[in-house]
């Protein structure tokens, strides 16, 4: 009788072992289907900031006259600028810098023997950080009548920027996430199950290009400054689990 008993025990012990074992497996398997979705937002937007760089030079023998036409050139560009509408406040120029220039000479087999001094370079820049795109881009646009009064500037096209960016980013993370749950309840709804808890979400890569513009996507994330009209995009990768 013990014999038989003690055989029931342990085949009782091996059932519900089995059983716990079973429940185990079948809870850690529903517990690991989950769904990986990425989900995609975009926005067209309007710079509101433009930056422009110029760069002005003046070379000479004596250091002297040429540091005095560079700073006459400046306060001339100052003059045009200010005429053109834009404060002192939106206009940054940056320090002198200089360069002594040389001549190599060669004698008849090539060989360099020597330099001749060729005088002096002076170069320096200005920079226009405004709100105001329509002054700027047309000051841009006629700074090279300049020339005319003798003055070397050299204008770069203009960069435009956004101010609110941050504000931009968190916009489009809260659709991207919305986007994704969409497509994650759909592919849910189409396996007979129901979408869970979000496990994890990690942000894509966050692009700004020109608006209507061929331009490639990058690993690192494009940062178009040479369009005024832009659209910004991102995506995010979710992963939820299903019921």
């Amino acid at each position: 009788m013990r014999s038989y008993i003690g055989h029931l025990i342990i085949a009782a012990a091996i059932i519900i072992a089995v059983l716990l074992a079973s429940s185990t497996l079948k809870y850690k398997f529903k517990s690991q289907e989950t769904i990986t979705v990425t989900g995609l937002a975009e926005k067209d937007f309007v710079a509101d900031q433009i930056v422009w760089n110029g760069n002005f030079n003046r070379n000479g023998f004596d250091l002297k006259t040429a540091y005095d036409q560079l700073k006459a050139d400046e306060r001339e560009i100052r003059r045009y600028l200010n005429a053109a509408g834009i404060p002192d406040s939106s206009i940054v120029f940056s320090s002198v810098n200089m360069n002594r220039n040389y001549e190599q000479k060669y004698d008849p087999d090539g060989r360099v023997i020597g330099s001749n001094f060729t005088g002096y370079n002076l170069n320096e820049s200005v920079t226009v950080d405004s709100r105001n795109l329509d002054v700027v881009e047309k000051m841009s646009r006629e700074i090279t009548t300049l020339l005319q009064q003798g003055i070397e500037l050299n204008s770069s096209s203009p960069s435009y920027y956004y101010s609110r960016l941050n504000e931009l980013k968190i916009d489009l993370l809260a659709k991207a996430s919305a986007d994704a749950k969409q497509r994650a309840e759909s592919i849910a709804s189409n396996s007979g199950g129901n979408l869970g808890d979000m496990k994890k979400a990690n942000m894509g890569v966050f692009q700004i290009t020109g608006k209507n513009s061929n331009e490639d996507y990058s690993y690192g994330g494009a940062f178009n400054t040479t369009s005024k009209e832009k659209t910004a995009s991102i995506t995010l990768k979710v992963e939820y689990q299903v019921r």
